[in-house]
């Protein structure tokens, strides 16, 4: 997560766009200054998330740990995303000198372009690790206004990724017609081209022609052949955040989190989910609603956002997208999931059936089951990703998002979900937890007598009745 808003409902048809119909100037690469870049677009108004991704249950949530609920409602203040600024109080003194002179720059060669100086700034809402501006500036011809995407780049986005990479991966997929064209870049941030498309919404999702569209497009983007090694990247970058998030938390957070124990989660997991048959491509990682663009004459979609894409196996990617569909960013409560939400096997069959088929060859009813079987497996890994994010996010990122509240629920998930997915791979929590109550000191004596009343033996009785470990259809 790296993008908010949303529940899912049924829609009908919406088209997309695969690539803006915008007429900017060739200019890429306007450097104010050659430093980290960031990326994606966003739709007119309504912006997109930078970041997240979400997790799953059938039905009702169940929680899994006690523990992280005090640590977050110590954390949260009221977390709404921030909100679009009311346009005529947006100046262009909200942003940096150096990307007002990139854009009046910019603006100084288009011929339309009434007075290059008259830029309209408007901060668009939803962004979790920059902050986005769409600018726009008054034509000569009564056209509409010409529009481009400035991206100011959050902090702390270093633990989570290399604006290196980020960047090259922006230009590659750009020169390829996958995405919006680099305009110019400044110290802190970029200035991208405006795709004329809209921004997805979280019902968008469960349309089922927009769906395919996504499929096929995911499809595309995984077997892109980009400059680099193919190394999947999942399990590093799970071990290098479980470092990070140790390193931030207090005691009482790591304890409430099982950081220690997760820590031994990774090779758990790396081991059951790897195989030698399957696929690998060039994931995006984050694809959530706000990532995607639909543009309606075309009937094509655009994904944008390549913040934290790099290789891994294809059914993490599509275990993600199914995972996002839990979310809803711009609801009042942007970091509540809805796990019941998550998409159903018709849907994920339909979805992978979509995703084989786009190669031009139909799938065999064995592929597609096998391919399903296998994100699903991957959500868990995604649920631990996810997690370890927001866990960072809550100690680096100022954004008014309630972080903890969002990594609590990612990791209950996977202890929710792992039971069923990974069988006898590895302890459950219901065993963690009992190993803590036989390890814990004995209670104080008024207690030995009463093991009842310990702490260790209520929070696991009360684990044991809670119904999580129920199968999901």
């Amino acid at each position: 997560m790296a993008s908010i808003e949303n529940p899912v409902k049924d829609k009908a048809d919406h088209p997309v766009e695969d690539k803006a119909d915008h007429n900017l100037k060739d200019k890429e690469h306007h450097s104010v200054e050659d430093k980290s870049d960031n990326h994606e677009k966003e739709k007119e108004d309504d912006s997109v998330v930078d970041k997240s991704d979400h997790s799953v249950e059938d039905k009702s949530y169940h929680s899994v740990e006690d523990k992280s609920d005090n640590l977050v409602k110590e954390k949260k203040d009221d977390s709404v995303v921030e909100k679009a600024d009311d346009p005529a109080k947006n100046k262009a003194v909200d942003l940096p000198e150096e990307a007002k002179a990139l854009l009046k720059s910019l603006a100084s060669e288009w011929d339309n372009i009434q007075d290059a100086d008259a830029l309209q700034v408007i901060r668009l809402k939803g962004a979790m690790t920059n902050k986005v501006f769409q600018i726009k500036w008054p034509t000569k011809t009564g056209e509409p206004s010409r529009k481009v995407i400035v991206r100011i780049y959050g902090e702390g986005v270093e633990n989570f990724f290399d604006r290196n990479d980020e960047i090259q991966a922006f230009e590659f997929l750009s020169k390829n017609e996958q995405g919006p064209r680099l305009l110019g870049r400044f110290s802190k941030g970029r200035i991208e081209e405006f795709i004329k498309a809209q921004t997805l919404s979280a019902p968008d999702l469960r349309d089922p022609s927009i769906s395919a569209l996504i499929a096929a497009k995911m499809k595309e983007f995984h077997d892109l052949d980009m400059p680099g090694p193919n190394k999947i990247i999942l399990w590093d970058k799970i071990r290098k955040w479980i470092g990070i998030a140790k390193s931030l938390s207090s005691p009482e957070e790591i304890e409430a989190f099982y950081l220690d124990t997760i820590d031994k989660e990774i090779d758990v997991l790396e081991k059951e989910l790897s195989s030698n048959q399957q696929r690998i491509g060039f994931c995006h990682n984050d694809l959530q609603y706000g990532n995607i663009m639909l543009n309606e004459e075309s009937n094509s979609v655009t994904l944008i956002d390549y913040e934290y894409s790099g290789y891994n196996p294809v059914a993490y990617d599509i275990a993600n997208h199914f995972c996002e569909m839990a979310a809803d960013y711009h609801s009042e409560t942007p970091h509540i999931l809805d796990f019941s939400k998550y998409p159903d096997l018709e849907e994920r069959k339909r979805f992978v059936q979509a995703y084989l088929s786009a190669s031009g060859q139909e799938p065999s009813e064995d592929e597609v089951e096998q391919m399903v079987q296998e994100a699903e497996k991957f959500t868990l890994a995604n649920h631990l990703f996810w997690g370890l994010w927001g866990i960072i996010s809550a100690h680096v990122n100022k954004i008014d998002f309630d972080f903890m509240e969002y990594a609590k629920q990612r990791i209950k998930e996977y202890w929710a979900r792992k039971p069923y997915l990974l069988c006898s791979a590895g302890p459950s929590l219901e065993n963690i937890v009992a190993e803590e109550k036989q390890t814990q000191d004995q209670a104080s004596s008024s207690n030995r007598g009463n093991p009842s009343k310990t702490p260790f033996f209520r929070k696991f009785r009360k684990l044991l009745s809670l119904g999580l470990f129920k199968p999901r259809n």
